[in-house]
């Protein structure tokens, strides 16, 4: 096994069971790597107020939000990389694409064209046309995707410096290329002087490929999608299974009883 010294986990479908809920079991496990000198890094396409619900910035050492756009270490911005002129690029997709379903994600808030419970159930969100959304850079955009080829209807009309990616077969996010979680990542790790090849990473979608790959030990949910688990060193139990903190505590807490 290596020497693992930083553990990174997606959220949803990862280190939070279906219900979005933790488990004590793993709170337990996650805070025992922790007193052992690991750090816990959250890598999530979530935005900040949409974790507060389950984490506090106590239970992780750093942050990673909007795959990369937003990361914090504790309480304290760390980087970011955004997207210029949000309202812009929003009317160049509605005006290709009339009815289009989408939303921009700034200042922690949610801006929206439609009603998006059918999405993300009891989220909040400001409904708009778009010609009032405030000054400044947006985390990332979203548009409603349920397929691939959606997806790459709206991938021509994007400034050179974003990419599309499709996610949970229902959104297709667009963020600035230099908003990746494995960047982010790699920002972190170099802030603490630790390699990657010493850090293990949990995920299971595409989001997550890069940083799996990326990383010393790469390790796919079973119920992660197709292609993240071919790519992955490992595969652990699936996320309503706890399977992150089984990972660990047979990996890293057991084998530091052995040794």
């Amino acid at each position: 096994m290596k020497n693992i010294k930083m553990i990174v986990t997606d959220l949803d479908g990862t280190y939070l069971r279906t219900d979005k809920t933790i488990s004590e079991y793993s709170r337990k496990i996650i805070t025992e790597c922790r007193n052992k000198g690991l750090l816990f890094i959250i890598a999530t396409a979530r935005p900040i107020r949409a974790v507060k619900d389950f984490l506090s910035e106590s239970d992780y050492d750093g942050a990673i939000f909007h795959n990369g756009a937003v990361v914090k270490l504790g309480d304290e911005p760390f980087s970011g990389f955004g997207i210029p002129n949000p309202g812009k690029i929003i009317s160049i997709l509605l005006d290709a694409h009339p009815g289009l379903h989408a939303c921009v994600e700034m200042q922690d808030r949610l801006y929206v064209n439609f009603d998006p419970g059918n999405i993300w159930e009891g989220i909040e969100y400001t409904l708009t046309d778009f010609t009032d959304l405030p000054s400044g850079e947006a985390d990332k955009l979203l548009l409603e995707a349920t397929s691939v080829e959606d997806m790459k209807r709206y991938e021509p009309l994007l400034p050179q410096d974003l990419y599309i990616q499709l996610s949970e077969n229902a959104v297709a996010m667009i963020m600035n290329k230099k908003a990746e979680k494995m960047r982010a990542v790699k920002e972190i790790a170099a802030h603490y002087q630790i390699t990657p090849e010493e850090i293990v990473a949990f995920g299971d979608d595409y989001n997550d490929m890069e940083m799996l790959q990326g990383c010393g030990i790469g390790v796919a949910m079973e119920n992660a999608i197709d292609d993240v688990k071919r790519l992955a060193d490992e595969v652990c139990a699936d996320n309503d299974a706890d399977g992150v903190a089984g990972w660990l505590e047979q990996h890293i807490l057991n084998a530091a009883k052995e040794a």
